[in-house]
């Protein structure tokens, strides 16, 4: 089973690196776009088993390592 997380921070949290890349569309002339938010996306390859345990498991994954949950939310998604 895989377990998909996507990382994104907490509205109200500055983000240079969005900022950056907001500037850079506006340089090449992408007009319209009024704000980018940058994250990431981290695919786990798990073992098969219960759904809802993944879940979880990945959850406190998340919890201890892979997001900073001081400015990041995350959310899991597993597939079967």
């Amino acid at each position: 089973m895989k377990a998909r997380v996507h990382i994104t921070l907490k509205n109200g949290v500055l983000d240079p690196q969005g900022k950056a890349i907001h500037n850079s569309l506006e340089g090449l002339g992408f007009d319209g776009v009024e704000d980018v938010r940058q994250g990431k996306f981290i695919e786990i390859e798990l073992a098969d088993g219960d759904t809802e345990a993944a879940k979880a498991r990945v959850a406190n994954m998340c919890e201890k390592l892979l997001a900073n949950t001081v400015i990041e939310n995350y959310t899991v998604e597993i597939e079967s």
